[in-house]
């Protein structure tokens, strides 16, 4: 190679260099500066990639606390170990567990609901998913009647896709407009529009508000299940497109879903706070009904808790991500509300726990019932029954609400696993100790929105 001659991006690439944004700034160093061979390679070291991480040879260990009660468990529990098997290759991973609700969530390798694992120096937006900080509120409205309850809560709260429509707005605070502001993730007025008309919604699927009756005082309760919502969804995407762009640089073998972004990085600290900020929006989203609610029937609160069990918590350089578990250690919640909750269906109760960490549950406890079976294959074994009967059969002596006025069937009880085994995992494993039920009156969910959705009637009416 002619030292004086003028060199160019096949240079560069003969050298070993893939081609990047660097490129036009290095040649333009190099050729005004005339380098020469040697000075030139001392020069582009700066530009070389590290050599890539591989993934772990084998599996890093993880704690198994759940085993099938029968056989329409064995096929679940074995398809949760193997993605586990397979995840847990991923080369920031140094631990994990799996909880008595787990269930798949998509392809070998991905993290399963009830899924726990820890990351040293890295946050996966892939293990948080879309529904950042899905989490529950409980307000203790006292002596109240839970039909009152349950009657003003459906007046007040809102499922279903979308945001509220413009006059039902519930108003987003100030201070935490301007804090999405200056975050680099978070500022965006069109993520900022959708907070704002998101604020006092609570979105479809397993997503509820549940009212009953504490079996220790007999006060009737208030829960609510939800994350983050559109705003939540929207800082997903970006942190996984940051995500793979480090994927692709730096851990190629890396399964897509399981990239990450180094914490170390400009990029990492402020996805960090942008998680913390959303955190904050899903905890406004819950006390803005709660509070609604109270204000309608002029009462006080008399406590109120809450938790997420569906986030990443932070432990010097290790994140615990928590895909569908309950966070029992304090050192995981910088707002320690009190005990934490675990909503197991619409017909059993709310279970009020508290724990400690032990080898074990690493912090965590479950957050739920799981599934054994996917929405449509739920659907498709009750097809000999009409959707009336299979509503008057699982919701017999409780006031259950849909939003949209349409059953869904799968999120009737049998949609989920035995509540029963999950408590007596629960006991069996020391996960947690229960301190209280909450006994179920009655339960608010979206129900089929699908079924006639505006769109589709639209498109009726254009014909």
């Amino acid at each position: 190679m002619n030292t004086f001659s003028t060199i160019n991006g096949n240079d560069l690439i003969e050298l070993g260099f893939k081609q990047s944004k660097w490129f036009n700034e290095a040649l333009q160093y190099i050729n005004e500066n005339q380098l020469n061979e040697n000075n030139m390679k001392i020069y582009l070291e700066q530009f070389r990639s590290p050599d890539p991480i591989p993934l772990h040879t084998e599996p890093k260990n993880f704690v198994i606390n759940i085993r099938p009660e029968n056989e329409n468990e064995i096929n679940n529990v074995e398809k949760v170990i193997n993605t586990m098997k397979v995840l847990m290759k991923t080369p920031t991973l140094i631990n994990g567990a799996i909880m008595p609700d787990a269930c798949p969530t998509g392809p070998e390798g991905q993290i399963p609901v009830g899924g726990v694992v820890v990351a040293k120096n890295a946050i996966h937006p892939g293990f948080h998913s879309a529904d950042i900080c899905c989490s529950v509120m409980l307000t203790d409205f006292g002596k109240a009647d839970p039909k009152d309850v349950l009657d003003a809560a459906h007046s007040i709260t809102h499922f279903g896709y979308g945001g509220r429509p413009r006059g039902e707005q519930m108003e987003m605070s100030q201070e935490l407009m301007d804090a999405f502001r200056e975050n680099n993730f978070l500022n965006d007025e069109k993520l900022i529009s959708i907070a704002r008309s998101h604020m006092g919604t609570q979105g479809d699927g397993n997503h509820f508000l549940f009212v009953g009756i504490s079996k220790n005082t007999g006060n009737t309760m208030m829960v609510t299940h939800h994350g983050s919502r559109a705003p939540g969804a929207a800082l997903y995407d970006k942190g996984m497109k940051i995500a793979n762009r480090f994927r692709q640089e730096i851990s190629p073998e890396t399964l897509k879903e399981n990239a990450w972004i180094p914490y170390e990085t400009e990029e990492g600290k402020s996805y960090w706070e942008a998680l913390q900020l959303i955190r904050t929006w899903t905890k406004e989203n819950h006390t803005s009904i709660h509070d609604a609610v109270l204000h309608k029937m002029n009462l006080e609160k008399e406590d109120r808790y809450w938790n997420e069990h569906n986030f990443v918590f932070k432990d010097g350089d290790l994140f615990y991500h928590a895909k569908g578990a309950t966070p029992l250690d304090d050192k995981f919640m910088p707002d320690i509300t009190g005990p934490r909750l675990i909503p197991l269906n619409m017909s059993e109760p709310v279970l009020i726990v508290q724990g400690k960490t032990n080898e074990r549950n690493l912090g965590f406890a479950p957050h739920g019932a799981g599934r054994n079976f996917s929405r449509t294959q739920h659907k498709k074994s009750l097809a000999h029954k009409t959707i009336e009967e299979v509503f008057a059969e699982e919701t017999q002596g409780l006031d259950i609400r849909f939003f949209s006025n349409e059953i869904d069937i799968s999120e009737l009880p049998t949609a989920y696993k035995s509540a029963k085994n999950v408590r007596a995992q629960i006991e069996e494993y020391g996960l947690c100790e229960v301190l209280d039920e909450v006994m179920p009156y009655g339960c608010i969910m979206a129900g089929d929105v699908g079924k006639n959705a505006p769109w589709k009637k639209k498109k009726k009416f254009r014909k």
